[in-house]
């Protein structure tokens, strides 16, 4: 069986990198807006109750808007691209819009007036505390019109992306944190003198941050041709098409945010601050996350769907076998990182105002754990779109069912000994677990791959990201001692140890042969010339 074809790599790298591009720009908006969480609130009462606040509706997204919708839509959308023009396509992105902002819509309200209800569900323990459920309760409410919001713009995004437009769509959630910090600064400010808790202004900034998501793509929406129609055609063959793809896949899709529904509730009951420990630790692991694995994922599927489509197997089976190598070489070593590294970077980030030292230890406690899982959540993300493209939604629930429980048996095997720490690492085990299943599936069902090229390129990974890691962990200490304390130099220090890390990691990974990597650094020297 032949390798991976480099104008296959080259095409989903070079997607892939102008999705990182964008995400990156997001992802550090998103680590300002936690910075500024961390700075007002620190990590206790008026943080954990936001984070359960906007884990409801959060999680609804995830299930209906940017995991299953997102995978079904485009799908579907791409097969009428390549077979029925451009009249139908567009017929059925109108239908799909309007139906899915009126079923989305009606969940949202629904959801408004049960709120107190889903906090108790969740987090029962709340109760425990005095105002903390009320307050909870509140911010759910004014939180839970972002679900339809942040669902058209999936829809939206997932257009743009098959119409090979994919750095605005990818941007599109700088503009969400960016209305999140300047909007919920502004209004949380303004909270006491209205005799609200000032973390309100916070819940109505995710608000306003949605509709900003969505408001940005619409330009690009009307130059690649989209226009607006009232179509409500519940009977539109291809409406059902993607509902058959997306019921079972609100489950296939969603198996990590399924566990973090649990995880909260454990959490909950463990030490007050422990739901914010794995917030802030979670949010910085969804850096390299979203730069690598979100962005193959997102440059893939349109690729997979279209050789699906043209009924090209072993075109597809060359894309997912460079998605899942462009992964594991990117997200071992930035998991090596984070483990090695997690002290000083999360007290570089979030250890300001209100956020002590003991706050620093326990969240990079949770970030050490939840990195071991890094390269399984890529990989998940990776190959559940190969199914869905292929119109197997049967594995990725069986996937989720295996996950969720997994984390169950971890957490209760755990969590008295590790305490919210059991959590992260509960997490990342049933991950890599699920990660497992799916390959074996996946091989089954492509009639093979090149698992041992993909075991081999993994080994090597691996290998040169723990060298890499030992090494950073050893410099960083010296480099920061020669400098001296204070922020700025705390600041060099961390940037002099990851750039000195990259270096060798590429310097090791360069030697050992792996393809991928050969055809990326030619690709970048091209770009050079």
């Amino acid at each position: 069986m032949s390798q991976p074809s480099s104008s296959q790599t080259g095409k989903i790298a070079r997607a892939a990198g102008t999705v990182s591009l964008a995400v990156f720009a997001s992802r550090i908006l998103g680590l300002v807006r936690e910075q500024v969480f961390a700075g007002l609130f620190g990590a206790g009462y008026a943080i954990d109750a936001f984070v359960v606040a906007f884990r409801i509706p959060n999680l609804l997204r995830d299930l209906f808007a940017e995991g299953a919708l997102s995978a079904a839509f485009v799908t579907v959308f791409t097969d009428y691209q390549q077979r029925l023009g451009p009249e139908r396509t567009w017929r059925l992105a109108n239908n799909v819009l309007l139906c899915f902002f009126l079923l989305v819509g009606g969940i949202a309200l629904v959801g408004i007036f049960i709120s107190p209800q889903l906090v108790g569900l969740m987090a029962p323990d709340f109760a425990l505390v005095s105002g903390k459920m009320d307050l909870t309760a509140l911010m759910t409410r004014i939180m839970f019109p972002f679900l339809p919001l942040i669902s058209l713009a999936a829809v939206a995004m997932g257009i743009l992306n098959t119409k090979g437009r994919f750095f605005i769509p990818s941007l599109a959630s700088s503009f969400f944190n960016l209305g999140s910090i300047v909007a919920g600064v502004g209004l949380s400010l303004l909270a006491p003198r209205f005799g609200v808790h000032p973390i309100v202004g916070m819940a109505w900034g995710t608000l306003i941050g949605g509709f900003l998501q969505l408001a940005v793509q619409v330009p690009l929406l009307w130059r690649v041709g989209f226009r607006p129609q009232w179509v409500l055609d519940l009977k539109d063959a291809g409406l059902h098409r993607i509902l058959k793809l997306m019921l079972p896949a609100v489950v296939g899709l969603s198996a990590t945010q399924i566990n973090i529904f649990i995880n909260t509730f454990y959490a909950a009951s463990c030490a007050q601050g422990s739901l914010s420990w794995l917030n802030y630790a979670y949010r910085l692991f969804h850096l390299p996350m979203g730069l690598f694995g979100v962005a193959l994922m997102i440059a893939t599927l349109p690729v997979v769907s279209r050789h699906a489509a043209n009924h090209d197997l072993a075109a597809l089976k060359g894309a997912f076998q460079s998605s899942l190598s462009l992964a594991l070489l990117v997200t071992m070593p930035a998991a090596c990182g984070l483990i090695f590294l997690a002290q000083p970077i999360i007290a570089l980030i979030y250890q300001h105002g209100h956020f002590t030292a003991l706050d620093t230890q326990q969240t990079a406690a949770a970030l050490s754990f939840y990195a071991l899982g890094l390269f399984a959540f890529a990989g998940v993300k990776i190959m559940v779109p190969v199914f869905y493209a292929l119109n197997d939604t049967r594995v990725p629930v069986v996937g989720s069912f295996i996950t969720v429980a997994a984390n169950l048996i971890f957490i209760n095997l755990t969590v008295a000994a590790l305490s919210h720490r059991a959590i992260a690492l509960s997490t990342s085990l049933s991950m890599i677990i699920n990660l497992i299943f799916l390959g074996v599936m996946l091989h089954r069902k492509l009639g093979g791959y090149q698992v041992n090229y993909l075991l081999a390129t993994l080994a090597k990974v691996t290998a040169a990201s723990l060298l890499m890691g030992l090494v950073v962990a050893w410099v960083y200490p010296l480099l920061t001692f020669w400098l001296g304390p204070g922020l700025v130099k705390q600041l060099l220090g961390l940037l002099g140890t990851i750039v000195l890390g990259i270096g060798l990691y590429g310097a090791i990974i360069s030697r050992l042969g792996i393809p991928e990597f050969l055809e990326l650094t030619r690709k970048l020297a091209t770009l050079r010339k």
